[in-house]
């Protein structure tokens, strides 16, 4: 894996995730790898909203899966997008893992400046952008 490239408009790295169990720590780290040139305050809400959506595509999808991160300087955001195999819709403050669960995307919602799910025939891509400032796009 190489740090995200601020000379490209938008890099593209990615990471699947072949694992039976969430590898959230190492998420978190390969995500700090590549976003060098964020704020620590933006890295913080980049890591926030990767581990909800990695957990979601662990908890309520199915394998196989992927995480990438795209940044593009000229738009001065970081896109997250994570891939699962499962069609399933998404339960926006609730889960059906029990009632101390499903605030996952509600903390999305809070972080990012735009969220959505695109389908896809293998199954659907989470994604989310966060603002980072010009000056702090990743390199």
């Amino acid at each position: 894996m190489r740090p995200v490239d601020s000379d490209d408009p938008a890099t593209t790295v990615a990471l699947p995730l072949d694992e039976d169990v969430p590898p959230l720590a190492a998420v978190r780290r390969w995500a700090a790898e590549a976003l060098v040139g964020l704020t620590e305050d933006e890295l913080d809400d980049c890591r926030l909203v990767i581990t909800e959506l990695v957990s979601n595509a662990y908890d309520h999808g199915v394998g196989p899966r992927a995480v990438r991160l795209r940044c593009s300087a000229d738009r001065g955001v970081v896109r997250i997008e994570v891939d699962d195999a499962s069609a399933d819709d998404l339960t926006y403050g609730r889960s059906r893992l029990g009632p101390n669960r499903g605030r996952g995307l509600v903390i999305v919602d809070k972080l990012a400046g735009t969220w959505g799910v695109e389908r896809h025939p293998g199954g659907k891509t989470v994604w989310a952008e966060l603002p980072c400032g010009a000056s702090h796009v990743p390199h």
